[in-house]
């Protein structure tokens, strides 16, 4: 949520189509060009008129002049009237106002012009600043108009750019925005169309006044405490725990099966070629049943498999439902520069978390998780490294960020759902290092997938994660020189550099 908005007027907050077309009309009579299809001349509607006098009819500087004034004569009390206000503007002025923005107009038309509409339409009341052109052409151009509007808005003041938007419907006015580096917010309902604001490279692209509304609106309900009534009880509690112990019980349910299943291949001995790559015969005690750490890797796959179907509808329900809610923070699609700080941000948490766990000494001291461990490093490593760098890693996003932590954002806000999430993520883990980890590497899975908006992210993070501790794991590396303070710093610091860069570029919370 930004406090400072800037808005156009023709075609943003005004549609002023039949008086500025037959004004055109007007003035191109004057010259003995008949253009009987207002149509034609919507273009006029946005930039300065004498550019466009220029560039659509070839007028030079005097005829465009001559043009313009034309233009005005018809305008100034016929023509300015000939407009009306697009349905929704006063209550989102409003509203946008009651929240405690600071809002401003900033057009190309004259000033004369636009405080005379803004008063006629009884919107003037909404406007800390309204800024326009001069009548003899000066502070014409968008970017002169949109400096001289934040002038006035900062009073002085140093200018708050990353809390300004400029509000309009034509590629001048996200040029505009661009040359004052403040972010720009195009309206596709006036004159300038999809294309034109894509082309333009508008930060954000929104479809209508009410579309318009919950975009430069969203945040503020967890601001202000406005989630769900009621907030978290037993019965949505129950809702989670549902899901959660189905996805425990199929996934036990499989395993279980999968070592039955192995048990009657073992007494039958019908696959000789399983023997060595699932069972360990020789030397194996009789009447015991010895498997390999393949078999354990195969059954843990089966069973993340069998654990993701059964909760697979309903956390595709959650997902798309997030997407919807939250697709308006998420208009400007994050370019290349956001991955890679993401990326650099998962390796270096990654190595320095594991790291620092090693250091420590909580490792080493951890018999359940050195059992974990070497339960998942017994089997072979392309096997392990599909299991828990691929397999895993969606079924769990699909239980703890896809179910529990969409679920859990509807009823307390983002940042609360994704630490308690990240803590559930932890304590399904079992033991203490784990916990810790997951819980750490949890929170920046939800961090991802709230910054991007995009679930995908969130399974990507959690696969990369895996699989660069799996990979490690598999290396002597890790009894080596390399576990040492220096390198763990070399790799925890440049982590908390992407994390800061990533919240510089983009506030998700």
């Amino acid at each position: 949520m930004k406090k400072y908005l800037l808005f156009d007027l023709d075609g943003t907050l005004t549609d002023p189509r039949v008086g500025i077309t037959t004004c055109v009309q007007y003035a191109l009579k004057h010259f003995g060009i008949d253009e009987p299809d207002p149509a034609r001349l919507e273009p006029f509607i946005g930039p300065p008129l004498r550019d466009s006098f220029k560039k659509f009819y070839g007028f030079d500087d005097a005829q465009a002049q001559e043009a313009v004034d034309k233009y005005r004569e018809r305008f100034r009390d016929t023509g300015i009237f000939e407009n009306e206000v697009y349905e929704g503007i006063p209550h989102l002025l409003h509203t946008l106002q009651s929240k405690g923005m600071f809002l401003a107009v900033a057009s190309s038309k004259p000033q004369v012009f636009v405080d005379r509409i803004l008063e006629h339409f009884d919107l003037k009341k909404y406007f800390a600043v309204v800024v326009g052109s001069e009548l003899d052409g000066t502070r014409e151009n968008k970017d002169e108009v949109v400096r001289e509007a934040l002038n006035r808005l900062f009073d002085g003041k140093p200018i708050q750019k990353e809390q300004v938007y400029m509000i309009g419907d034509r590629s001048y006015d996200v040029e505009g925005a661009k040359a004052l580096g403040i972010e720009s917010v195009g309206v596709t309902y006036g004159f300038g169309g999809m294309e034109e604001l894509k082309e333009a490279k508008a930060d954000y692209i929104v479809r209508s006044v009410e579309e318009l509304e919950k975009f430069l609106l969203r945040g503020v309900e967890e601001a202000e405490g406005e989630k769900a009534p009621g907030g978290l009880n037993f019965q949505r509690i129950w809702v989670m725990l549902y899901s959660f112990l189905l996805f425990m019980i199929v996934r036990n349910m499989v395993i279980y099966a999968v070592d039955f299943l192995c048990v009657q291949l073992w007494d039958a001995g019908v696959f000789p070629v399983l023997d060595k790559f699932l069972f360990v015969r020789d030397g194996a005690p009789e009447g015991s049943y010895v498997f390999t750490g393949n078999q354990s890797t195969i059954k843990s796959a089966l069973g993340f498999i069998g654990g993701a179907i059964a909760i697979r509808s309903n956390a595709l329900l959650l997902i798309a439902k997030t997407k919807e809610e939250t697709r308006l923070s998420h208009l400007r699609r994050e370019g290349a520069a956001g991955c890679l700080l993401l990326a650099g941000a998962v390796v270096c948490s990654v190595l320095g978390l594991n790291l620092l766990l090693e250091l420590l000494g909580v490792v080493d001291k951890s018999a359940a998780y050195q059992m974990v461990r070497a339960d998942q490093y017994s089997g072979s490593f392309l096997l392990g490294l599909l299991a828990y760098s691929i397999v895993s890693p969606v079924a769990e996003e699909l239980l703890f960020r896809g179910i529990i932590h969409n679920y859990l954002r509807r009823f307390i806000n983002p940042k609360m759902a994704l630490l308690v999430s990240s803590a559930l993520f932890g304590a399904y883990h079992m033991n203490f290092v784990q916990g810790v980890y997951a819980f750490l590497v949890g929170c920046l899975i939800a961090y991802a997938y709230e910054y991007f908006g995009d679930f995908r992210m969130a399974v990507a993070v959690h696969a990369a994660a895996n699989c660069t501790v799996y990979c490690l794991t598999y290396t002597p590396i890790v009894n080596t020189a390399f576990v040492s303070w220096p390198v763990c710093i070399l790799f925890c610091v440049p982590a908390v550099i992407c994390l800061w860069a990533m919240n510089k570029r983009k506030q998700v919370f």
